[in-house]
């Protein structure tokens, strides 16, 4: 059982303190994290000023019937890839009452790796004010590890997109 780390907790601290200054709302959509993202959020007392909602869309099904990914999307890329995650961010925030989503689709391991995918690979999308970012990430370590680190770099990714992003006059998030 993996539990939420001092490190973790600070992060989703700084995480809410930046949200709640622009009065805005997150949101997560995770497949190989199953829900620790949102449940590292909600370790904060508080959160529900910041965290709308989190899509645990473990299943190919699900990431197609919550966010709206498109199964031939799935079909061509699979499911750990760049448009993915992508479509699984803006899948997101089109589904939830949130001005940033964060998603996650990866192999933990230790099974389900292939040469092309190895265990440890994750794909990152996140989305705000219609714009999309993704990243791939290969992590080392056992699934603990493995999720752990997806965890950390999917809020740290928030932080710095939140910090680099600027809405144009008159548009809204």
């Amino acid at each position: 059982m993996l539990t939420t780390a001092p490190d973790l907790l600070a992060l989703a601290g700084r995480l809410a303190t930046a949200l709640t200054q622009r009065g805005w709302m997150l949101t997560t959509a995770e497949s190989c994290t199953g829900g620790l993202i949102a449940a590292t959020c909600t370790g904060l007392s508080g959160s529900s000023d910041w965290l709308e909602r989190g899509f645990v869309t473990y299943s190919n099904a699900a990431k197609t019937e919550l966010l709206g990914v498109p199964a031939a999307l799935i079909d061509i890329h699979g499911a750990v890839s760049e448009p993915v995650a992508r479509a699984m961010a803006l899948g997101a925030l089109a589904h939830a009452r949130a001005q940033l989503a964060v998603a996650v689709t990866g192999v933990a391991g230790p099974t389900g790796g292939s040469p092309d995918k190895p265990v440890g690979t994750v794909w990152f999308g996140w989305a705000m004010g219609g714009q999309a970012w993704t990243e791939g990430c290969r992590f080392d370590g056992d699934r603990d590890a493995v999720r752990a680190q997806t965890v950390h770099h999917a809020l740290d990714g928030c932080l710095k997109r939140l910090a680099s992003f600027h809405l144009h006059p008159g548009s809204a998030a």
